[in-house]
């Protein structure tokens, strides 16, 4: 959940856990497709489509 006075538009439970469940399953197959036994943070931001910390 977002913390206060940072949204503008009341969510919609059903497409805020729909676009979770997309993004667990974007991740799935990325960790499914990588080689070795885990994601790096880079390209786990980069699969969730987000800048990392510090740029």
């Amino acid at each position: 959940m977002a913390p206060p006075g940072t949204t503008t538009v009341t969510a919609d439970p059903d497409r805020v856990a729909l676009a979770e469940i997309e993004l667990c399953g974007e991740l799935i197959i990325a960790a499914s497709a990588a080689d070795g036994e885990r994601l790096s943070a880079d390209l786990i931001d980069e699969v969730l489509r987000v800048e990392p910390a510090g740029r």
